[in-house]
């Protein structure tokens, strides 16, 4: 186990997938991927007082990821109902108020916060104004740690004021190709990625962006250094997730060092298209010698 503390808030919910119901929400499948890697993943969220939320802390113990700063509140515990595609990309509906809408922040981690080595964070669970007073009062807590944020854009709760207002003092920020388009009002291709990557750092102030591009591959702005990492084939079964591993596996080599940016792209990339031909954000696997997944 490594010395780092991650802590991941947002939004925890069931995925209802045409193949049955899979544990997810973007911070706890990155909380998944990095206890997977070894570092102390603490995701802040909160569940309701209800079947699905016990089912969820269970799930939790399972994985070995400390429930310390996950709440239960008298709210239903959240679930989404997932489409999938012939090529297996998925599309989102959310319940409304639910727990995850209400993530209160205990006293022990106002304690911890203050040590923690990184404070990840998406765009979904700042939905509701509660969330976001408690993201801001946690990020005022963490001075030490670095902000990592995963754009990830979930229509209707796709606000561009409100990306462009969280990635303030980011220093690490992914995304994928069509957010950032979306984002910048233009449409982005593998041809332009790069000055469009370019512009979207200079725009929010951070140095360190990475840009998903699906089946044309992945890139990585690193402290003003491009690079690119082309995909390999795979069969896909569904990409829910896959986006969470990536970041996952980027912000381990990030973390831990002992890879220089381009392998730790690459590594990355390997660990989302893994993920991509399971079912679910949070299939069980190993790591070989070279931190790369494998199935049990």
């Amino acid at each position: 186990m490594s010395n780092a503390t991650v802590i991941c808030f947002g939004e925890v919910l069931w995925d209802c997938l045409p193949k049955g119901i899979f544990a997810g929400g973007a911070p706890i499948n990155v909380a998944y991927h990095l206890r997977r890697f070894g570092l102390n993943a603490l995701p802040t969220t909160a569940v309701g007082k209800d079947f699905l939320g016990d089912e969820m802390l269970r799930r939790f113990h399972y994985w070995q990821i400390s429930p310390q700063f996950t709440s239960r509140v008298d709210k239903p515990t959240g679930a989404v109902v997932v489409d999938l595609d012939d090529a297996g990309v998925a599309s989102y509906k959310f319940l409304d108020d639910v727990a995850w809408d209400h993530i209160p922040l205990p006293e022990a981690l106002t304690k911890a916060a203050p040590a923690a080595s990184v404070i990840v964070f998406g765009t979904l669970a700042q939905r509701s104004e509660s969330n976001r007073t408690r993201l801001a009062e946690l990020r005022g807590m963490a001075t030490a740690a670095k902000k990592v944020y995963d754009v990830n854009l979930r229509p209707p709760y796709d606000s561009p004021d409100l990306v462009w207002e969280l990635a303030k003092g980011c220093d690490l920020i992914k995304l994928n190709d069509d957010e950032l388009g979306t984002l910048l009002g233009t449409k982005t291709e593998v041809a332009s990625l790069e000055a469009a990557t370019r512009q979207f750092a200079e725009r929010t102030g951070c140095s360190r962006v990475c840009v998903t591009a699906g089946k044309q591959g992945a890139g990585l702005l690193w402290e003003g250094a491009w690079s690119f990492d082309p995909p390999q084939p795979i069969q896909v079964k569904d990409t829910v997730g896959a986006g969470d591993s990536f970041l996952a596996a980027l912000l381990h080599g990030w973390l831990e060092g002992g890879l220089s940016p381009v392998a730790n792209l690459q590594r990355a990339a390997r660990v989302a298209e893994f993920v991509a031909t399971c079912d679910g954000a949070t299939p069980g696997y190993k790591l070989d010698a070279k931190g790369y997944p494998v199935r049990p």
